[in-house]
């Protein structure tokens, strides 16, 4: 899985949500504002004014009712754009792929995200000025979704590990399952935005969907979960790529011991995150983040085809996983040393004490399960990619080609590379081989892509946390502004040196992994969807016959409210919000689980005869 927008920058050269749509990723500056702040221009109607304010009073049906308007226009305008099309021809599509993509209706200028209109008041805008607003940014097809979906969430270099602690029959019954149930999740999220969008009112994301089936206090949780969530991965990336620079200096065959101390390979990766995070608008950051999409298949491809030829890197499992003194360690090397390990076996169920490098029993089970919920982590990106959708009713279509395609992946590399190493598979599996000169190429792929998406994951997290904590919450200024952008120099080297030190005191890439993955990727992919799903289903089967918007107050009416309301609109589709119950309790208890399985594995990783690195330590886990 990869992270928030990576994909999203891989699509058309940039950001869309940045600075060439100034206001599309600005949280919370509604229409309201337009043409009241000091310094806003006069006579114009820009994107930023189509942007909604988390306004309380705006009720939930009134988001259905312009909604169903919307999907309505929807229908119709791409029926037009379909006739307008040009014949098929290769030069057509080589002119698309280096378009904008911006295809919309032109009835008003627009020029530099600006819609210039004749009013210089928010309540006269018309309601063709507002669809023309809000579809100036909507552009991709469902073609590049499933381009989207596939590139920011496929990331099969766990999936070996995965296997190598689950064993092949549970390991494709659990892949197949909570691939499912992710796709699932996709689908209830689909269908919440198609409801809840409109033009007048558009859903950008998590927080705001939250917001208008619950209320402002749940989508401030989603919004810390969410900036937690960006957070932990650029920790994680700077403990990957750390151990890549750990690899290659060490030296084939160990020539420089320990090789580089390793908390100085950690800080490297930081300094460089620093610098990469200064980049503060994307907009042509799309060649750079295709490039992170090509490295990490190139390094796939690589590690199941050097697997096959050539012997595990026993050296890393030893440093990473245990000597003397642990299950898997005294298991799989008698004498605590690389050259007394023994034959490599796999298993058809799961593996016995001592063959599963997460841990024994159910502990080590799970830590499997963990990469699993970690590698289809994506649900959080659906409602961004529904948002920039020309016409969102064909997003299925990609969201399903996606997640076959990426079953298929899983399944095919995590099968393969598993088959040639066993019990020996490392959770990176480009630093699972052997032979010095193909893992230096493919630590030095690793580390240019990773940093690329680095830098990506610390820039969104920067600006969920700047949008929904510092302006919203204490009014600083916006990062278009010269005082915006003192502050996000400030702010980046800050926030990767705590990334840095989350990393360098966690020093351990599975079990790390594994907890990121049970507690941000697994609620965001599995529990989120479900609980939405479940509000807004109670919340729309409340409605009464009765009940209808009115036209001339703009206001929907109910008769009327409490619990008697929700206990009808639960009973309205009872079997679908039976299956949401359970489908949520069960995804709390994989949640806990997880998180727990993870939480005693580093407690068992850092204790007696675990890893040779520690908090803050040179010791290499690789040498």
């Amino acid at each position: 899985m990869a992270g928030q927008n990576l994909a999203n920058l891989a699509l058309d050269g940039g950001d869309p949500r940045m600075e060439k749509n100034p206001g599309l990723f600005a949280l919370d500056h509604g229409h309201e504002g337009a043409g009241h702040e000091p310094g806003d221009r006069k006579g114009v109607f820009n994107i930023e004014s189509a942007q909604v304010h988390n306004d309380p009073s705006i009720m939930f049906e009134e988001y259905l009712h312009y909604a169903s308007l919307t999907r309505a226009e929807e229908r119709v305008y791409e029926g037009n754009m379909i006739n307008r099309k040009a014949p098929w021809s290769l030069g057509g599509i080589i002119k698309n792929r280096f378009s904008k993509g911006h295809v919309h209706e032109v009835n008003a200028v627009m020029q530099d995200g600006t819609i210039t209109t004749t009013h210089n008041n928010f309540s006269t805008v018309t309601d063709l000025e507002w669809r023309q607003a809000s579809r100036a940014v909507r552009t991709a097809s469902w073609g590049s979704i499933f381009f989207l979906i596939t590139t920011d969430i496929l990331g099969p270099g766990g999936a070996p590990w995965a296997f190598s602690n689950t064993g092949y029959g549970p390991g494709c019954a659990l892949y197949t399952v909570f691939g499912l149930m992710a796709s699932i999740s996709g689908w209830y999220v689909w269908g919440v935005y198609m409801h809840m969008d409109s033009d007048r009112y558009p859903l950008r994301d998590f927080g705001q969907a939250f917001f208008r089936v619950f209320d402002n206090k749940v989508r401030n949780v989603i919004n810390v979960l969410q900036s937690l969530q960006m957070f932990m991965l650029v920790a994680v990336l700077i403990l990957s790529l750390g151990g890549s620079v750990s690899q290659v200096s060490i030296g084939q065959d160990g020539i420089n011991g320990n090789g580089l101390c390793f908390i100085v390979c950690l800080l490297i990766i930081a300094i460089l995150g620093m610098v990469l995070g200064q980049i503060r608008t994307l907009q042509r950051f799309g060649w750079l983040a295709n490039l992170s999409v090509w490295t990490t298949v190139i390094t796939s491809f690589m590690a199941i085809g050097v697997s096959a030829t050539s012997s595990p890197n026993y050296a890393v499992m030893l440093g990473s996983f245990g000597g003397a003194g642990t299950a898997y360690g005294d298991t799989n090397f008698p004498t605590g040393y690389v050259n007394s390990s023994i034959p490599i076996r796999t298993f058809a169920g799961t593996p016995p004490d001592g063959f599963a490098s997460g841990g024994t029993g159910f502990l080590g089970s799970f830590q499997g399960i963990n990469t699993i919920i970690y590698a289809y982590g994506g649900a959080m990106l659906f409602f961004n990619l529904l948002a920039e959708m020309r016409n969102p009713w064909d997003f299925w279509k990609g969201m399903l080609c996606a997640d076959i395609f990426i079953y298929i992946v899983y399944m095919f590399f995590g099968l393969f590379q598993y088959s040639y190493q066993g019990q020996y598979t490392y959770s990176a599996a480009i630093q699972s081989i052997n032979p010095y000169n193909y893992q230096t190429a493919g630590n030095i792929l690793s580390i240019v892509g990773g940093l690329i998406a680095a830098a990506l994951y610390g820039n969104i997290g920067i600006k969920v946390i700047y949008n929904n904590v510092f302006m919203e919450l204490l009014h600083f200024p916006a990062l278009t502004t010269k005082r915006g952008k003192a502050i996000w120099v400030l702010m980046v080297p800050i926030y990767w040196a705590l990334a840095f030190v989350v990393a360098g005191a966690v020093p351990n890439l599975g079990d790390f992994s594994s907890l990121v993955g049970a507690f941000c990727i697994g609620n965001f992919t599995y529990t989120f969807p479900a609980l939405l799903k479940l509000g807004f289903e109670i919340k729309k089967g409340a409605m009464l016959p009765g009940e209808s918007f009115d036209e001339a107050t703009k206001k929907y009416v109910r008769h009327d409210g409490g619990l008697k309301r929700w206990i009808r609109g639960y009973r309205k589709l009872l079997l679908l919000n039976l299956f949401n119950t359970f489908y949520l309790l069960g995804a709390l208890v994989v949640c806990g689980l997880g998180c727990y399985s993870a939480i005693m594995a580093l407690i068992s990783a850092f204790g007696n005869g675990g890893t040779v690195a520690t908090s803050f330590s040179c010791t290499s886990p690789y040498a």
